[in-house]
């Protein structure tokens, strides 16, 4: 079955976004989270993306692929966007520090490679040294 052009990017960022959130809640313990204002508004934001990604899934992707649950996640931005003030921090814990890494592991085969020598999902490490410039020189005579 054809992907629609947008499933692979869309696929991507589901998949770094949710990963994300497990990294960032990953050795902290509820009662941080709970008293952690901006670890909770970045995990939130990173699980609202993820929803996002899924929503704009195409349908016939998530036919071919009913093991995601695909209502779930979108139900769950759903609930961050529109009834933010009925969340409840210990079920966003679950989500990010359980569901998260579950759906990693599910779409992260999904996920097409990209050409890129890095894996797409890692987290962006400390950038690379600039080249020397070579097309100067710097020498004093």
């Amino acid at each position: 079955m054809p992907r629609e052009d947008d499933d692979d990017a869309l696929l991507f960022d589901m998949a770094r976004h949710a990963r994300r959130a497990a990294e960032i809640t990953a050795g902290k313990t509820l009662a941080d989270y709970s008293a952690d204002d901006i670890l909770r508004y970045a995990t939130e934001r990173l699980i609202q993306i993820v929803g996002e990604a899924a929503w704009r899934i195409s349908d016939s992707f998530k036919a071919a692929h009913p093991q995601v649950p695909w209502k779930k996640i979108e139900g769950q931005r759903h609930r961050l966007v529109h009834d933010y003030g009925a969340i409840i921090p210990d079920l966003i814990w679950e989500v990010a520090t359980v569901h998260c890494p579950a759906l990693v592991r599910e779409i992260e085969p999904l996920v097409p490679p990209l050409p890129d020598e890095e894996s797409p999902l890692r987290t962006p490490s400390a950038p690379k040294p600039a080249a020397p410039d070579r097309g100067t020189d710097t020498a004093k005579p």
